[in-house]
């Protein structure tokens, strides 16, 4: 029996910025891993603690009342129009959180074995596990290829980890149009949809992208970041409803069940926009400040137009900029975690508390500490978003 090589987790390679950046006098700031620092809003806490009496199993397929949040909220926010969710096909089921789903996924809809899996250029990690999980190979793309060769599945990420790209309708149409004609499910993690600063992202399942019907689409939603609810694992999964029910039977089968109170919680947060508009206004003002020191260092911000993220470059292999980020007392991702394309940027999240936020940019104004090479680092990311 062969044994699945998962790529390596190399966040140790950061130890070394870890360790300068800790020699600064007022400590280090942590910008590299996206983990949501604010408080949860107190209805999740209420609607959790209300749902806390739950001696039984909570279902696969998700409670009325989530199934019901779910589709007025992808309605209200973002123009879908689910079919039936409560039909003998389901349109959307709760997850555990979003990346159990991204990395089982090829696995959940029976494609494992031979194929190809196609994700971004530059792209969150997971989607390349996922595959290899699966025994499939990965082809890496912003476009759709001329020739569909052996692929088997589509995953699009708008707006993106790490770079906050956000595809336009021509190009979300275009994986369409491509996955329809070749009989291949294209699955676009939105995860980051209500985080939209310079631009409004769209959802592939929207009308204006994907015409009458969801058929071969899936959208990936999660309440960490709108909602600052990680710790909760809360996601959605929705679309096409013979692919949903697919994913939904093997999940029932494995047990991939979410707990009945975060499911109350996720039906309360998913019926209310004041939460999320307060906490995207809190990200807004540190991507404000973050972005305008960032610049006035002398380096460049890419992308970034919706996300939590910036992308940062020095024109320069990202470990350089990783290094001179820590003789500041500030760690980054590099660029090379998400692909070989990202080699030249690094990667600076918005998920620190205004303080930290308010030290950094301090130090990113002040004059740059000589940069100092780094030790040979490791592979693609694995890691948390």
């Amino acid at each position: 029996m062969s044994t699945v090589r998962l790529p390596d987790f190399p966040w140790d390679a950061l130890a070394p910025a870890r360790a300068r950046a800790a020699e600064h006098p007022d400590g280090v700031v942590d910008l590299s891993i996206g983990t949501p620092v604010d408080p949860t809003p107190p209805l999740l806490g209420d609607a959790l603690a209300a749902a806390g009496d739950a001696p039984g199993y909570p279902t696969a397929l998700g409670t009325a009342d989530v199934r019901r949040a779910a589709a007025g909220w992808l309605s209200r926010r973002l123009g879908v129009q689910l079919a039936d969710p409560f039909g003998a096909d389901p349109s959307v089921i709760p997850t555990v959180g979003s990346k159990e789903l991204v990395a089982l996924l090829p696995t959940l809809l029976g494609l494992q074995g031979s194929g190809t899996v196609v994700l971004p250029e530059v792209a969150y990690p997971t989607y390349e596990v996922g595959a290899v999980v699966a025994g499939l190979q990965v082809l890496r793309t912003d476009t759709p290829p001329a020739h569909p060769g052996d692929a088997v599945l589509v995953w699009l990420n708008s707006p993106g980890n790490p770079h906050g790209r956000v595809l336009t309708d021509d190009e979300l149409r275009a994986w369409v149009a491509w996955g329809r004609a070749h009989g291949v499910p294209v699955v676009a993690d939105e995860c980051y949809i209500e985080l939209g600063w310079d631009v409004v992202p769209r959802s592939v399942l929207h009308p204006d992208v994907a015409g009458a019907d969801h058929t071969g689409l899936l959208a990936v939603h999660s309440l960490s970041k709108q909602s600052t609810a990680a710790g909760y694992r809360a996601g959605l999964l929705s679309g096409d409803p013979a692919l949903v029910r697919r994913a939904w039977e093997v999940r029932r089968h494995l047990g991939l069940l979410v707990p009945t109170p975060v499911q109350a919680a996720m039906a309360a947060a998913l019926a209310d926009d004041a939460h999320v508009a307060v906490q995207r206004e809190r990200y807004r003002r540190r991507r404000d400040r973050l972005a305008a020191a960032v610049r006035a260092s002398g380096a460049r911000v890419d992308h970034s137009e919706a996300g939590l993220y910036l992308w940062v470059s020095r024109d320069e292999d990202c470990w350089t900029t990783i290094d001179w980020l820590a003789g500041r007392g500030i760690v980054a991702a590099p660029g090379s975690f998400y692909g070989p394309a990202g080699s030249r940027h690094v990667r600076m999240a918005l998920t620190a508390t205004d303080e930290r936020i308010d030290a950094a940019v301090e130090r990113l104004m002040k004059d740059p500490p000589a940069p100092r090479r780094s030790q040979a680092h490791g592979g693609p990311l694995q890691g948390g978003r």
